[in-house]
């Protein structure tokens, strides 16, 4: 591991003329001059931060993994154990409930990752491309926005690039017979890249999609190597076995650290929970199966997940806000009507409701499977990808209406654009480098997250920023100079 430090050392520090250094000293300062802005002006420490920090301080106190409900602290498996152990480790060395702690240590883990995109456009591209990469990710307003927010996302992102990073330094060694230090070197590289992976999950579950795409890729080598009489390029000098050992290495990595978790489960919780559940509910509360299945069946934008999907249980819930894709028919939108005042007698989902629920979204998908299964879906993965990321600021999300605020109106378009900038440049940069080696990991991550994503019935915006370091990096193709 001392290896890879010196390596990003050299390609990253030293040997740079003054002109490169002024421009990482500037774009550093920028960096962490945004950063430290949102940080003072628009911190974000919303209900699941609490909810984390909930958790927190009851293991730092109680020494219970658990949540307080009507004061008393039960045990919980809602939330994997990585956020609330970093909020942990903050509150212990500044107090408990010091959220400005957290943030600026999220500023400085996402500085991080600038490092770390820098770097891995290094790699693949130039030392050109790995300014412009270091530059889009300093000034990236998005990630910046979510540095200042206590939520799993700053950290999530950073093990994201580092696991990409230790995975391309890993196949850079190429052959591994040249000598046993660099054999050892290579092993130290993939555990670590699985490491992350399992620290990526930790974090959130679909963390695992990380896992995948690296674990696929690595498939693909191997295939291409079975398949290939002959190997022209120096990067393919791979044999099966190193393939295979690398792919059990990262295995390790990823899936050790889940085991103190899961143990844990089945020994407090008497449950078999190797990650969450799948709506992050506990063992007593009723999982709205059919709710949420009916919401499938219309859902395709983040302005639905604020007014309805968010609002149940607990809060009423108002017809005139569905689309009109809701309805198939008059008939339909009284059924609808219907189960929403049943609902919002007492704001609670019964398992007669959810029931009910249930059957109106099976007649839905009979009338039109292709909708449910393939038109919304893509629609929720564009909405994901495209929409202004302003939902940590009090712009109105219903923005293309024109009528909020003239200031916050104008963040929304521009963000808007600034967001539509990333995607063209990255899908520009895809064109460029399709024939650079490793490209492919990319285009594999981003294709399994984003048909992820369309499986969900909420739509939110942040889900797709593990992308970013991956946008980022492609986009800085853009910049490389061919020889």
């Amino acid at each position: 591991m001392r290896e890879l430090v010196r390596d990003l050392a050299r390609g990253l520090a030293p040997g740079l003329t003054k002109k490169q250094a002024r421009f990482f000293v500037g774009a550093s300062l920028a960096a962490l001059g945004l950063r430290l802005l949102l940080v003072v002006y628009f911190p974000a420490v919303v209900d699941d931060s609490r909810l984390y920090a909930d958790i927190a301080a009851n293991w730092l106190q109680h020494g219970v993994y658990g949540i307080t409900n009507s004061g008393v602290i039960t045990p919980t498996l809602s939330r994997l154990p990585g956020y609330p152990a970093f909020l942990a480790v903050i509150f212990k060395l500044f107090g408990i409930g010091n959220f400005r702690a957290v943030l600026l240590v999220q500023v400085l883990f996402d500085l991080a990752t600038c490092v770390l995109i820098a770097d891995l456009a290094r790699r693949l591209f130039s030392a050109r491309a790995a300014q412009a990469a270091f530059l889009l990710a300093a000034l990236c307003p998005f990630l910046a926005n979510y540095a200042a927010a206590a939520l799993t996302e700053t950290l999530e992102i950073f093990f994201t690039t580092l696991a990409f990073d230790l995975a391309f330094h890993g196949l850079n060694v190429g052959s591994w017979r040249i000598g046993e230090t660099q054999i050892g070197m290579a092993s130290a590289v993939w555990l670590g890249c699985g490491l992350s992976v399992g620290a990526a999950i930790l974090l959130r579950p679909d963390g695992g999609i990380l896992l995948a795409a690296i674990g696929g890729y690595l498939l693909w080598l191997l295939a291409k190597n079975l398949l290939s009489e002959s190997q022209s390029s120096s990067r393919s000098r791979f044999t099966p076995r190193t393939i295979l050992w690398a792919g059990m290495l990262l295995g390790v990595g990823a899936l050790a650290p889940l085991i103190p978790w899961t143990l844990r489960n089945l020994h407090t919780l008497h449950r078999f929970e190797p990650l969450a559940p799948r709506y992050a509910t506990d063992s007593d509360e009723l999982v709205m199966k059919g709710f949420n299945r009916w919401i499938k069946t219309w859902i395709e934008d983040y302005v639905s997940v604020q007014e309805i999907y968010w609002s149940v249980p607990g809060t009423e819930i108002d017809l005139t806000r569905l689309p009109r894709r809701a309805f198939d028919s008059p008939q339909e939108r009284d059924q609808t009507a219907a189960l929403f005042a049943d609902y919002n007698r007492d704001h609670d989902i019964t398992p007669e409701l959810d029931s009910r629920f249930a059957s109106l979204a099976a007649e839905r998908i009979h009338a039109s499977p292709l909708r449910y299964y393939l038109w919304l879906p893509a629609l929720r993965i564009a909405d994901m990808w495209l929409r202004p990321r302003t939902e940590l600021f009090p712009s109105d999300p219903r923005w293309w209406e024109f009528n909020d605020d003239p200031r916050w109106l104008a963040v929304s378009i521009g963000f808007g654009l600034v967001n539509l900038g990333y995607v063209v440049m990255a899908l520009a940069g895809w064109f460029r480098a399709r024939e650079f080696f490793g490209i492919g990991l990319f285009i594999l991550f981003l294709l399994l997250r984003s048909a992820f994503l369309g499986t969900l019935e909420n739509p939110e915006p942040r889900y797709t920023l593990e992308c970013y370091p991956a946008l980022i990096i492609l986009g800085s193709a853009i910049f490389h100079r061919r020889a």
